[in-house]
């Protein structure tokens, strides 16, 4: 029986320990923390899923030739006007990946076939993948940008909507672009 209770208060111990050093090095820097945005990428891998490449360009081709408005960019350097630190910029593809989900993707997956059905369960595990990315600074220019697009997209109405299917290709390069982590570091695409 002292064997037991030895052996499950090690581990006990040993977590007490942790957290005591972590306490610690708290207070050996002040008591501050730098705020975690870790969860504010994607890994390299989660774009390599077989033919997922192909299905989202040719989804995006076949909306693009229903898509009679030409002077207009959504997905481009105007989502990152006045942004400038990589974890930023990856939380504003997460919020704008949300918006298309909710108000494009889903509402309309019942056109497009076959690549529709492709496409928005990948862009889903992406946005689910993203879900704890959070930025616990300043985001004004991070929220306008975003409800610009947004606004552009329900100003356009149903062109819109088709727009944003259209630029799908720029929103699969761009989030790898920007959130993914190679095995290097991070990828910097300025």
């Amino acid at each position: 029986m002292a064997a037991l209770q030895k052996s499950v208060s090690s581990p006990l111990r040993d977590t007490l320990a942790a957290g005591c050093l972590l306490v610690m090095v708290l207070c050996a820097q002040g008591g501050t923390a730098a705020p975690i945005t870790s969860h504010c990428r994607l890994n390299e891998s989660d774009f390599q899923e077989p033919y997922i490449f192909n299905h989202t360009f040719t989804l995006a081709q076949e909306a693009s030739l229903a898509d009679n408005i030409t002077d207009v960019r959504l997905i481009g350097n105007k989502l990152f006007h006045g942004i400038h630190q990589v974890t930023k910029r990856c939380y504003v593809l997460k919020q704008v990946l949300n918006f298309i989900l909710e108000e494009v993707l889903f509402p309309q997956s019942d056109k497009f076939h076959p690549y529709m059905e492709k496409v928005v369960p990948f862009f889903s595990r992406l946005s689910k993948k993203l879900s704890q990315c959070h930025v616990e600074s300043d985001n004004q220019h991070i929220q306008r940008n975003v409800q610009n697009l947004k606004n552009t997209v329900k100003k356009l109405g149903e062109s819109g909507e088709i727009k944003v299917i259209g630029e799908l290709n720029l929103l699969f390069t761009t989030l790898k672009r920007e959130c993914a982590q190679v095995d290097q570091g991070w990828k910097m695409g300025y």
